[in-house]
């Protein structure tokens, strides 16, 4: 039982490190990074924060697939989830204006 407990959790650890996303050595976290670059694109921003759980393609990994995630969700609660986690995704991994233009961006696959 124990060894199915430590397996678990050392599983889990390795699921939601990834989730952090294309983070620098500096110790910073995305959001921090993603503050100072307002001219970022939502596709860019996606890149670099969400494709270590989502995949490259948006067709899921670690997490779910994003591919049509604008016919299961509206833009609000795509933006909702992005800023306060849900599940497994955790919360605030971007600031909440490249959240903002990233739930729009998302909304759009249908």
């Amino acid at each position: 039982m124990k060894k199915v407990l430590l397996t678990l959790t050392i599983g889990l650890a390795l699921v939601l490190s990834a989730c952090g996303g294309g983070g620098g050595g500096s110790g910073g976290s995305s959001k921090n990074e993603s503050a100072g670059d307002s001219s970022a694109s939502a596709e860019d921003i996606v890149k670099k924060n969400c494709t270590g759980c989502h995949g490259v393609d948006l067709g899921g990994a670690n997490g779910p697939s994003l591919q049509h995630v604008g016919s299961k969700h509206s833009e609000a609660e795509i933006e909702n989830i992005i800023n306060n986690g849900q599940g497994g995704m955790p919360k605030g991994l971007i600031n909440e204006e490249d959240a903002k233009k990233v739930a729009a961006w998302l909304a759009k696959k249908k």
